[in-house]
């Protein structure tokens, strides 16, 4: 299933694809795809629907982030070993476990905003994946079953304020809309994990290419390793890093300025495509 929710931020309505591609309204049959939303009972309700027969979405309806109410927002880092290369980093025994706050997601197509006293501003393209059920000390051989689904994750990133101004990645991560979400969550039956690939344009120019086949760390072990330090609940969001092509990794590094359009996708998860827009109150 390729789950969706539209509408004006704050008043998302869950939503599927139907088999055109056209949205269907769902929220004569679940309030929401977040918390309890993405259970494996709920989600296999939904899956029984006939999706045909739901009333169509509004044709210009808003695409919000896929999933709501999110509590949690786990970034793994340096988890491509040609990305930790270019950014002249140790290849990683471990993954890197970062935060990325929640009230920093936003739809797949909305502005991203500079933030104030921005001087490198970066993008990266990336895989994420949704709790569905409580995980705690997950086994990674069951790890699979704890997911409800895959999305498109641009982990927009300040990289003076994460890499210069001492201290946690978090100062460059959570800044206002630096975490672009969507525009489908695709439920695993559908997807690949393994061999997915990747690519961001800038001002039409492609910056990155990359495949899930090269990643350190698979999804499976990913969630298995987290959740040895941390409880993740149902609608947490875990971002899984990023290949090569970033502006922190270029000679001459071309950072984001206002005006530049951010085009990204992974097969069968879908496009984003975001303005970079001046810090505003």
């Amino acid at each position: 299933m390729r789950l969706v929710r539209f509408g004006a931020p704050g008043a998302e309505k869950p939503g599927i694809l139907d088999d055109e591609g056209r949205i269907r309204d769902l929220s004569g049959h679940t309030a929401d795809f977040a918390r309890d939303g993405l259970s494996p009972e709920r989600l296999a309700h939904i899956a029984g629907l006939d999706r045909q027969s739901l009333p169509m979405a509004p044709d210009d309806a808003r695409i919000g982030p896929p999933v709501g109410d999110v509590r949690n927002f786990i970034g793994i880092g340096l988890n491509y070993a040609d990305h930790a290369a270019e950014a002249g980093l140790h290849i990683p025994s471990e993954p890197v476990v970062f935060n990325k706050l929640a009230n920093c997601i936003i739809g797949p197509n909305d502005d991203v905003m500079q933030p104030r006293n921005v001087q490198k501003m970066d993008w990266e393209v990336e895989l994420a994946f949704v709790i569905g059920q409580r995980a705690r000390y997950v086994e990674k051989a069951d790890a699979m079953r704890y997911i409800a689904g895959f999305c498109i994750c641009n982990d927009v990133s300040e990289r003076h304020f994460q890499l210069e101004r001492s201290g946690q990645w978090a100062k460059g991560k959570c800044c206002e809309t630096f975490g672009p979400l969507g525009p489908w969550l695709v439920t695993p039956d559908e997807v690949d994990v393994a061999n997915l690939g990747l690519w961001l344009d800038v001002n039409g120019e492609r910056r990155q290419t990359g495949s899930t086949a090269t990643m350190i760390f698979d999804v499976p072990y990913m969630l298995s390793y987290v959740t040895q330090f941390m409880v993740l609940e149902a609608g947490d969001v875990v971002t899984t890093g990023t290949p090569p092509g970033v502006a922190l990794g270029m000679k001459e590094p071309k950072w984001l300025q206002a005006g530049d359009v951010i085009r990204l996708g992974i097969d069968g998860l879908g496009e984003q495509c975001q303005r970079v827009v001046p810090f505003k109150l």
